[in-house]
C-alpha cells in the first residue's frame, strides 16, 4: 500500500550506507596504519573496496530518489542546498586553522626555527614554475564548470558534456602535477614546522581537488543519463559550488605559501 504524505518533505527510508561507509572508513584508517607499520596493503584494499562500493550504492539511491520518484521537492531542495552551503562554510573553517598555523609561525618565527622563515635548510618551490600552472589550471577549471553550468540551464546539452569533460581532464591534470610536485620536493613533511604545514595543507587541498574531480564525474554520467534538466539540477550545482570553492582556497595556498612564504 503506497502512502501519501500532505507534506513537502522527504521522509528517507532505513539505509544500510552510512553503517557500511564507516565501517570503510574504519578499514581505510586500520589500512594506513598496517601499511606505515608493516607495508602490507591488503587491508587498505579492502576498505578502499568497502567505501567505493557504498559510494556507488549511496549515489545510486540519491539519484533515484531525485531523478524518478521525486522526492527532492522546492523545499528539500532548498534544504539541500542550505546543507551544501554549511558544508562549505565547515569546509572554510578546516582551511583557516591551516592558514592560522602558517601565518602565525611565519610572522615571528621562534628559535627553534632560527629566526627565520623559511627556515634554515629549507628551500621552498619556485612560486613562477608548477605551482603558477596548476594555478592556471584550476582557474581554467572554474571557467569550464562555468560554462558547463550555463549551457545546462540554456538547454546546450552538448556543450555541458564537453565543458565537464575539460573539467575533469583539468582536474586529473592538476592532480598528476601535484604529485609530481611532491615527489621532486626537496624537503619533507617532517623538516620544520614549514614542511608540516605545507604537505598538510596542499595535501588537504590535494584530497579535494581528487573529491571534486569525483563528484563532477558523477555528474558528467549522470548528465549523459539525462538525469539533469535546465530547472532541475542540484547535483550538479551542488558539485559547481564545491569546484569553486577548491579554486578559491588554492588561489589562497597559491599567494601564501608558494609566493609570499618562500
Amino acid at each position: 500500500m503506497k502512502i501519501h504524505y500532505n507534506h513537502p518533505f522527504h521522509l528517507v527510508n532505513m539505509s544500510p550506507w552510512p553503517l557500511t561507509g564507516a565501517i570503510g572508513a574504519m578499514t581505510i584508517a586500520s589500512g594506513l596504519i598496517k601499511w606505515f607499520h608493516n607495508f602490507s596493503t591488503t587491508i587498505l584494499t579492502i576498505g578502499f573496496l568497502i567505501t567505493l562500493l557504498t559510494m556507488y550504492q549511496w549515489w545510486r539511491d540519491i539519484s533515484r530518489e531525485g531523478t524518478f520518484q521525486g522526492h527532492h521537492t522546492l523545499k528539500v531542495n532548498l534544504g539541500l542546498r542550505w546543507g551544501m552551503i554549511l558544508f562549505i562554510t565547515s569546509e572554510v573553517f578546516f582551511f583557516i586553522s591551516f592558514f592560522w598555523a602558517f601565518f602565525h609561525s611565519c610572522l615571528s618565527p621562534n628559535i627553534e626555527l632560527g629566526t627565520l622563515w623559511p627556515p634554515m635548510g629549507i628551500y621552498p618551490f619556485n612560486p613562477l614554475q608548477i605551482p603558477l600552472l596548476n594555478t592556471s589550471i584550476l582557474l581554467a577549471s572554474g571557467i569550464t564548470v562555468t560554462w558547463a553550468h550555463h549551457s545546462l540551464i540554456h538547454y546546450n546539452f552538448t556543450q555541458t558534456t564537453q565543458a565537464l569533460i575539460l573539467t575533469i581532464m583539468l582536474g586529473i591534470y592538476f592532480s598528476i602535477l601535484q604529485a609530481y610536485e611532491y615527489i621532486e620536493a626537496p624537503f619533507t613533511i617532517s623538516d620544520a614546522v614549514y614542511g608540516s604545514v605545507f604537505f598538510v595543507a596542499t595535501g588537504f587541498h590535494g584530497l579535494h581537488v581528487i573529491i571534486g574531480t569525483i563528484f563532477l564525474t558523477v555528474c558528467l554520467m549522470r548528465h549523459l543519463m539525462n538525469h539533469f534538466s535546465s530547472n532541475h539540477h542540484f547535483g550538479f550545482e551542488a558539485a559547481a559550488w564545491y569546484w569553486h570553492f577548491v579554486d578559491i582556497v588554492w588561489l589562497f595556498l597559491y599567494i601564501s605559501i608558494y609566493w609570499w612564504g618562500s
